[in-house]
């Protein structure tokens, strides 16, 4: 079986999305277009994967870090023909050729695996798709046996080819061998004054080689973008497949079109997500478990009967059974809560291991500390880890009762059973079932007078 070859090309500037950043560099989903492609690719377990780049090379090298790419620069743009040729010196004879381009980001891996499979020694595999507005798409021309003949681009169409509604992707797998006879006899003798990729059909045709066709199921596959409206459109057809995904797998949604998914979600049964939450990076919910409205949780582990209440922000995080989270929580990356634990409104961890059943329900910050179980912390407590230069350690024992507005000034140990009293600033160790505070002596002076405004 011949090795599969990708290329992608990814070297057009996007003039019309009125933009510095190129335009392959675009998000969807939160990811660039380029990166959803080249992710494709190594679903199809292609040998290579070859990137012809241009506008912006500088940028996508950047900001693409895949080793699994070769790189061919196209200083010019002379056309679709031009580009491909630009990757194929590293492309063995024997290979079989897929050509996708950096702005369809969205094609299927099994869209894509019909069409490779339609490929022979002497066939290519077209992709095409039937629109009813096919402005600005190369036609597909048929003879009398509905056999391709050959693609015509919408400025070089016939008034009856405009009529057509079955258009070219620009997306076909091919022998290499084959497109590299026929790169070099491509001719810039049109409309656009470029070398097109399409006009090997008609070579093919020509050459007695068979033209397999293949159409994805629906016409968003292959929707390239062109301006920021196309771009907009993919992603609210991306983000209503994924409620779809998630509705059928066991979640309940409170509005199908205010939840996105930029990154990868699985969840369990009996799921409740609520409206306006953003899920980024790699997710998984547990059964049960409840998203309050206008959530961010960004590469996360939410275990079974955890409710995350509203606007909270979860990041990097790892969260056990029957937790209780915000509101208006922020847990940061190196968070680690154990069952049954609550970190309540206002309250921000980083870098905390907090034991099961312990609380920090309101305004507090708990930075490179270890919690044990059963731990209250008071309101407006912090933890005092940084001291301008390093980072220090909190370490508190279990059923440790802190009191509301207390400073523990890092590193510093609590032992288990100990007491914190209010307004402590606490500097040094707590033994085992120790009362500690570490406050100035109130003092109350009789008469004082008032300062008051002058008239």
């Amino acid at each position: 079986m011949s090795p599969l070859h990708v290329i992608i090309l990814a070297a057009g500037q996007g003039s019309r999305m009125k933009s510095a950043l190129p335009k392959v560099l675009h998000r969807v989903a939160g990811k660039p277009m380029l990166h959803h492609v080249i992710d494709t690719a190594r679903a199809l377990g292609a040998a290579g994967i070859h990137g012809v780049i241009g506008h912006g090379a500088d940028q996508v090298r950047a900001i693409t870090e895949a080793d699994d790419v070769q790189w061919a620069l196209q200083e010019q743009q002379l056309g679709t023909g031009h580009a491909v040729a630009q990757a194929l010196p590293n492309i063995p004879d024997d290979a079989n050729v897929l050509i996708l381009y950096g702005d369809v980001p969205l094609t299927s891996t099994e869209t894509l695996q019909q069409l490779v499979l339609k490929v022979g020694e002497c066939s290519l595999s077209l992709l095409t798709v039937t629109l009813d507005d096919p402005h600005g798409y190369g036609r597909i021309i048929r003879d009398e046996a509905d056999k391709v003949l050959a693609i015509v681009e919408q400025k070089d169409a016939s008034e009856h080819q405009h009529r057509i509604t079955e258009v070219n992707t620009g997306i076909l797998a091919l022998p290499a061998r084959l497109l590299k006879d026929w790169l070099p006899r491509l001719s810039n003798n049109n409309a656009q004054g470029e070398y097109y990729l399409t006009d090997i059909i008609a070579m093919a045709v020509m050459d007695g080689v068979t033209v397999s066709v293949t159409q994805p199921d629906t016409e968003f596959e292959v929707q390239g973008v062109n301006n920021r409206l196309q771009l907009a459109e993919l992603e609210r057809w991306y983000q209503r497949r994924e409620a779809e995904r998630l509705m059928t797998e066991g979640a309940t949604l409170a509005d199908p079109a205010r939840v996105d998914v930029r990154g990868e979600l699985s969840i369990g049964n009996d799921i409740l997500i609520d409206v306006n939450v953003v899920f980024e990076g790699k997710v998984s919910l547990g059964d049960r478990v409840s998203i309050g409205p206008g959530c961010v949780i960004r590469n996360a582990n939410i275990a079974e009967g955890t409710v995350v209440a509203a606007h909270s922000v979860i990041d990097g995080a790892d969260i056990g059974a029957g937790a209780q989270i915000g509101p208006f929580a922020r847990l940061r990356p190196g968070t680690r809560l154990a069952d049954h634990t609550k970190v309540g409104n206002f309250v921000e961890t980083k870098k905390a291991e907090v034991g099961e059943g312990s609380k920090i329900n309101h305004l507090s910050y708990v930075g490179d500390a270890i919690l044990g179980r059963n731990v209250n912390v008071g309101a407006g407590t912090i933890t005092c880890n940084y001291d301008g230069v390093n980072k220090h350690q909190t370490v508190i024992g279990d059923e440790v009762f802190v009191g509301s507005n207390t400073s523990l000034v890092a590193p510093v140990t609590v032992a288990d059973k100990a007491t914190i009293g209010a307004g402590s600033t606490i500097t040094r160790p707590i033994d085992t079932g120790e009362l500690a505070v570490a406050r100035g002596r109130q003092r109350n002076v009789q008469n004082w007078p008032r300062p008051e405004k002058k008239s």
